[in-house]
């Protein structure tokens, strides 16, 4: 399970030019699913995603988690986070999940998030998105089970 995860002004995630989602101040995710990861990874991210330190403090210091700040999560699957760019030059993704298997689990992370009391909006899994978003930092965590 790979995650890239950024933090943000403002999101908003379009289908054909149609707002699905959007949130204001806190984080962007994108969680792309690999073949052989399981709940384990799913809620092990989540808790990370919940807790890592990567929210600025009065002297500009990252003392402050998404849980301390109160902020809002967009979770948007993203499986070409799973591609292998290392032969030739065209990405396989080979080490994507299938997608019934990455559904489930991609739901499933999405549930350990709010578990912890995190507001959480989402995307729409699988399907081709635009997301146009303010990053604030910039601060990008790249995050993998």
């Amino acid at each position: 399970m790979k995650i890239v995860m950024q933090r943000v002004n403002e999101v908003e995630c379009k289908i054909d030019g149609k707002i699905v989602s959007e949130i204001k101040k806190g984080l962007l995710i994108f969680i792309g699913i690999e073949c052989g990861d399981e709940i384990q990874n799913a809620e092990k991210l989540a808790y990370k995603c919940g807790n890592l330190r990567i929210f600025e403090d009065k002297e500009g210091k990252m003392n402050f988690s998404l849980k301390d700040n109160n902020k809002e999560v967009l979770v948007i699957s993203q499986f070409t986070l799973c591609a292998d760019c290392n032969k030739g030059l065209r990405p396989s993704f080979d080490k994507a999940c299938p997608t019934e298997k990455a559904f489930t689990l991609y739901k499933k992370f999405i549930g350990f998030l709010i578990a912890q009391g995190i507001k959480v909006k989402e995307g729409k899994f699988g399907k081709r998105m635009s997301i146009f978003l303010v990053n604030e930092g910039p601060a990008t965590f790249v995050l993998s089970s």
